[in-house]
């Protein structure tokens, strides 16, 4: 695994041990950040389920303002900042050790808003999809232009919600990337 682009292209990353994390692969990561294209310069992003930090970190190494990690595996926390030292990216980052569901409350009250959020959860939990999805349209953090994706198995179907709405999905393999933005708002791609 590797970072694929930017002024950190070709710099070699780090997983997780063990089967709990699934790396994202370098042709799914090529076809995000050619979705997200120039948006990715100077926005914040939201890495949750982050593993070893590879999307976010690419967009660190692609422009991006700042990246917030959050995941609950303390091996995965650590592997993550190993990476951001290895590219020398600590100053654009910020990396939690917490449940996703807690820290998006806490990033909500600290009034922390985001161009681009990018969710890799758990294939092995067949709900946690809908109820993340759930917790995201319920919080307030995503930017009105911003651009959510969330990686599923390749078969899940996922609905649209209160606030946000599917407009793309593409599928890698057993994967799955689904595009989503505010009901009031069409992305700027």
């Amino acid at each position: 695994m590797r970072v694929i682009s930017g002024v950190a292209k070709g710099k070699r990353l780090k997983a997780p041990a063990g089967l709990n994390t699934r790396p994202i692969t370098d042709m799914i990561k090529g076809a995000l950040f050619n979705v997200w294209g120039p948006r990715v310069q100077g926005t914040k992003l939201l890495d949750l389920f982050a593993g070893s930090g590879s999307v976010g970190i690419e967009a660190i190494s692609r422009g991006a303002q700042k990246v917030i990690f959050v995941d609950n595996s303390g091996e995965a926390v650590k592997i993550i900042k190993e990476n951001l030292n290895n590219c020398r990216f600590e100053m654009f980052s910020q990396v939690y050790r917490s449940d996703v569901f807690k820290a998006l409350g806490l990033l909500e009250r600290h009034g922390e808003r985001f161009g681009l959020i990018y969710i890799d959860p758990p294939f092995t939990n067949e709900t946690i999809f809908y109820e993340v999805m759930e917790a995201m349209d319920k919080a307030d953090i995503l930017e009105p232009d911003g651009i959510l994706v969330i990686r599923t198995p390749r078969k899940k179907e996922m609905p649209e919600f209160n606030r946000l709405k599917e407009y793309q999905s593409k599928s890698y393999g057993e994967s799955s990337l689904h595009y989503y933005c505010r009901h009031e708002e069409d992305p700027k791609t």
